[in-house]
């Protein structure tokens, strides 16, 4: 089977080659094997070939932290999927065309779901989700505010909280891409900039709001906390800019506001097996019913992991890049 390794920590496409090694085997009884049908490529993932990200394991490794799997073997004690069921994996080390886990880190899909949208559905939708129900109570009619607005998470953000009757200030680098997003169902989008705060008051009309969801860090860390309510929340879940969060101490010591951090597994490890089930049961129907929705830009196939990640670290995109190891999808 084949996999992609990377030997050495350097630029991606230079260092992860797909590579032929011996196929996984036969599931023990409590593990479940499945052929990778697709997986994404993350920021993460690009900061894993770096060095760069928070997980450097010895080397050779393997990067990934997501796919879509389709079923073809399980242990006896594995109740819960069956050959020919979709899934997704919560581990890692998913580039590869096959993947022998645990079953209970096999997460089951709705049978039918597009594929290319399925390998998207691991990290970023349940992370826009919890970060908008884990931190602030909110009701319908609240504001909530968040930079990189544009991303995969950013645009996910923005159904989620509409869908909940929250309104959004949405943070952009690029005008052109206003109507993009309200047409996904963003009340403002604006772009970043110094007097970031000042606009915001003034096109909210001074409402308050609780909380702020940011990934750039830097002084777009503090710009975010300076646009929000005294005693508000502002989770910072990445580092665009690859600096820690400047915020004016001013934010902390007389407005009260907290800053926090968020990370998927963190939270997830807080629920039962049963409940991350739902969670993606519930996510999985809504991208099978038209609701969530991620684009894609181009799909590789493995042998092309080079090319594949060269296009990913390219602006411009129109989505994400996707590699199917297993034929295309």
């Amino acid at each position: 089977m084949k996999q992609v390794l990377i030997e050495s920590y350097g630029t991606p496409w230079e260092v992860a080659r797909c590579a032929d090694v011996p196929d996984v085997g036969a599931p023990a009884a409590d593990e479940v094997v499945f052929d990778v049908m697709a997986f994404p490529i993350n920021p993460a993932d690009m900061g894993f070939c770096r060095g760069t990200y928070r997980l450097r394991p010895p080397l050779p490794a393997t990067p990934g932290a997501e796919c879509v799997g389709r079923v073809t073997a399980v242990g006896v004690q594995v109740g819960h999927v069956k050959p020919g069921d979709l899934v997704i994996n919560l581990q890692r080390e998913n580039w590869a065309q096959k993947r022998k886990v645990k079953g209970e880190d096999a997460i089951p899909l709705p049978a039918g779901i597009d594929l290319r949208q399925a390998a998207m559905v691991r990290i970023n939708p349940p992370t826009a989700a919890l970060m908008l129900s884990d931190f602030v109570e909110l009701k319908g009619g609240d504001w909530v505010i968040q930079n990189v607005a544009n991303s995969a998470v950013g645009r996910l953000l923005i159904v989620l909280a509409h869908q909940r009757g929250l309104r959004t200030v949405n943070v952009v680098r690029r005008p052109e891409l206003a109507e993009e997003l309200k047409q996904l169902g963003a009340d403002l989008v604006m772009v970043d900039g110094d007097d970031l705060p000042a606009r915001v008051a003034r096109e909210t009309g001074g409402a308050p709001i609780r909380l702020g969801v940011e990934a750039i860090g830097g002084k777009a860390t503090g710009r975010l906390c300076d646009c929000v309510a005294s005693d508000a929340t502002v989770v910072h879940y990445g580092s665009m800019s690859g600096q820690n969060p400047d915020v004016s101490r001013n934010n902390f010591t007389y407005r009260g506001v907290k800053l926090t951090g968020f990370m998927l597994g963190r939270f997830l490890a807080r629920r039962s097996a049963q409940k991350i089930r739902e969670i993606y049961a519930d996510l999985g129907g809504q991208v099978m019913a038209g609701k969530l929705f991620a684009p894609v830009d181009t799909v590789y196939s493995i042998d092309k992991i080079k090319d594949a990640l060269a296009h990913a670290d390219r602006g411009g995109r129109n989505g994400k890049i996707l590699v199917s190891p297993n034929g295309a999808i």
